[in-house]
């Protein structure tokens, strides 16, 4: 999940094949951080983003448009004044730092040919995009830098540009086998580390990678490294330049079932047994990954507030059942005065007056047992007494029965309402999940009476086999699904003994095959708490042997006739019906 130096070249090949060489059309300044560049380059045209956000600094080639202020920032109307209609004359990234160099070519107020530099670097926080000279001095940047700000380096007017060496780094372009083995192996880090904290534009992410292609430990120390391992490990490393150098690059994703993990512009080998996905450009795969994060990231945070009405409510209920678990454990003894009263009605006959205890044959287990008594109390009375104990407590153990119940009860309903807000991917999504929590009074509603509009719908998916597949999106949905969309020989499937969705398959009276089988038990699997597991137990059933629970909120049902299969929640070659 880094922008690092090699996706960067990845970039910059791309860009030199589009639009180097090409005329920029317009200028746009869409947020404070970021600019839009359209260019016109052999008949086409290109949208260039260029961002220096602190969490997100990013540049592709895009389609989209975005609008911008009416009025224009200041950075902005300096570029459009000298680099308006300029062209693009040369696009390069110094070694493997995380900087593109756009060298532009413009007329002046006089009429004469002029170059500019437009500098972007995107190093996290201290991204930043940097108009200057053609011999380097600084004309302006969309973030100022003071001295104050950072005492490395000042970006500001009249000042002069350059890259600020705060690490000491090789390039890994350039670096010999002599000087890889006396950086890298000499270091007392973990390998991996090691690699990025002396290699410029090695992410921890490429470390890792150039170890598992190398079949060394990551966490082992660089410096206890075998000759011969130091060796491998630099000819491993030097293939991997050997590709960024020819731009032999491959731009993909990862894929976690429908989530995004990584991506990068070359073969990610230690992710085999995740989905990877190839694409023609890098652009496409920052795009992609990013607008897919944003959208993970944004409905997470929308659901903040029901993620923590949910988490409240858990943690207070899981607190009453352990109370409640304890109180009930204290009523196990309660047969145990039972006994003592009825062995005193038999054998206390005889007692002196005042005695304090009754020693006594158990003719349940037959073994002799020691009563306590209250010697001022009769016999008769001792043993009421005991009686009377064992009464309360009786009563005690089937009203905590009951309560444990109803306390278990409301604690699977709220885990499956937390797994729905896992499981969300739109604002519609969690509009349902809100009118449950509304409904079973965790939330007040605000507008008595007013109807909610319900537009999130379940998943559909196509099996390999051509069978349609629902999942619901949450316990409405489950409901939904289980009693209004499945008839009765259609497969019902869901994860063992955990919350998650409903999958239903409809058959159309026909026999489904084993591969649709593993499919559906695999989108139950990853529909649930227990999504990314490997060995995810999965129950399935005709819906005519599924039954709703009396009294039991949306989507909870009984079943007994069912059957289980073990499967993995690896969805990536299920077709989604959009």
């Amino acid at each position: 999940m880094a922008l690092d130096g090699i996706v960067i070249a990845g970039m910059v090949k791309e860009l030199k094949e589009t639009i180097e060489g090409g005329k920029i059309n317009k200028i746009a300044q869409p947020e404070n951080d970021e600019l839009l560049i359209t260019i016109k380059n052999q008949k086409t045209q290109y949208r260039l983003l260029l961002s220096a956000g602190a969490s997100l600094p990013l540049v592709y080639l895009t389609q989209e448009n975005k609008p911008s202020p009416l009025t224009a920032p200041n950075f902005c109307m300096l570029l459009r004044k000298h680099i308006g209609s300029g062209k693009i004359l040369r696009i390069w990234q110094p070694g493997l730092e995380r900087i593109i160099n756009f060298e532009i070519e413009h007329l002046n107020e006089l009429g004469d040919l002029c170059r500019k530099l437009l500098i972007v670097e995107l190093m996290g926080k201290h991204s930043n995009l940097i108009f200057c000279t053609e011999d380097g001095m600084i004309l302006d940047a969309i973030k100022h830098v003071s001295l104050q700000v950072s005492s490395v380096r000042e970006v500001l007017p009249g000042r002069t540009y350059f890259i600020p060496k705060t690490q000491e780094k090789e390039d890994p372009l350039t670096v010999t086998e002599e000087r890889f083995r006396e950086t890298v192996c000499k270091k007392p880090l973990p390998l991996a580390k090691a690699l990025y904290m002396t290699l410029t534009g090695i992410s921890p992410l490429i470390a890792e990678e150039i170890c598992h292609r190398c079949s060394l430990e990551s966490s082992q120390s660089a410096n206890t490294l075998s000759e011969l391992e130091q060796i491998h490990l630099y000819h491993t490393f030097s293939r991997l330049m050997d590709d960024v150098k020819a731009g032999a690059f491959t731009p993909n994703i990862i894929y976690k079932g429908k989530e995004p993990v990584e991506f990068s512009s070359v073969e990610l080998t230690q992710y085999q047994d995740l989905d990877v996905r190839h694409f023609s450009s890098i652009s496409q795969v920052l795009e992609q990954y990013y607008a897919m994060k944003n959208t993970i990231t944004r409905i997470h945070q929308r659901s903040t507030d029901l993620r923590r009405i949910v988490g409240t409510a858990l943690d207070r209920n899981r607190k009453k059942y352990d109370l409640q678990l304890k109180q009930l454990k204290d009523t196990e003894k309660r047969d145990k005065y039972r006994i003592y009263g009825e062995l005193i009605n038999t054998y206390g006959y005889g007692l002196p007056e005042g005695s304090k205890k009754l020693e006594a044959l158990n003719y349940y287990t037959n073994e002799m047992v020691t009563i306590p008594l209250d010697p001022t109390l009769t016999p008769q009375e001792n043993a009421q007494k005991h009686f009377d104990k064992y009464n309360k407590l009786k009563r005690t153990y089937e009203a905590l029965s009951e309560l444990i119940q109803e306390t278990k009860n409301e604690i699977e309903h709220l885990e499956s309402i937390s797994t729905a807000l896992d499981i969300a991917l739109s604002e519609d999504d969690l509009v349902q999940i809100k009118e449950e929590l509304i409904q079973f009074g965790y939330i007040k509603r605000k507008s008595a009476g007013k109807r909610v509009k319900i537009t999130s719908k379940p998943f559909h998916y196509l099996s390999s086999d051509g069978f349609h597949m629902y999942v619901g999106k949450n316990n409405y949905q489950n409901e939904e699904l289980t009693f209004k969309v499945a008839v009765g020989n259609d497969w019902w499937f869901h994860a063992k003994g955990c919350p998650g969705s409903h999958v239903i398959v409809k058959t159309n009276g026909q026999e489904l095959p084993d591969r649709t089988f593993e499919e559906a038990a695999r989108l139950a699997a990853w529909y649930s708490k227990k999504r990314g597991g490997d060995k995810v137990e999965i129950d399935y059933v005709e819906k005519k042997h599924v039954k709703k629970t009396n009294g039991g909120a949306p989507g909870f049902v009984i079943y007994h006739t069912n059957y289980s299969m073990v499967i993995d929640s690896d969805i990536s070659g299920i077709q989604e019906v959009k």
